[in-house]
């Protein structure tokens, strides 16, 4: 099954945290958190949304940072994605 987002939403998968720094110290109560970090797997047409142009400003395979909040958790083919509105990422990971 495919997901194919609409409006100006994004489907994002988690990227691990790293639980160890550099140096190989571990980073306790990491695993707790909720990932902020995530792939862009699909990327919705933009185009009119609630009356304002959108622009879609993200593309498949970019790395971003999304809002700790936001997003809706689902699951396909054994898979958990989370669909957000482009305005809930935050940066893209260069």
């Amino acid at each position: 099954m495919k997901l194919a987002p609409l409006g100006d939403r994004v489907v994002l998968k988690h990227i691990m945290a790293e639980e160890t720094t550099a140096s190989g110290i571990v980073l306790p109560g990491k695993e707790k958190e909720k990932p902020q970090q995530a792939e862009v797997i699909a990327v919705g047409p933009g185009g009119v949304v609630d009356g304002k142009e959108v622009k879609m400003e993200v593309k498949v395979k970019d790395h971003v940072i999304y809002s700790k909040y936001s997003g809706t958790e689902v699951e396909v083919d054994n898979e958990t994605y989370v669909i957000v509105r482009q305005s809930d990422i935050l940066a893209i990971i260069k």
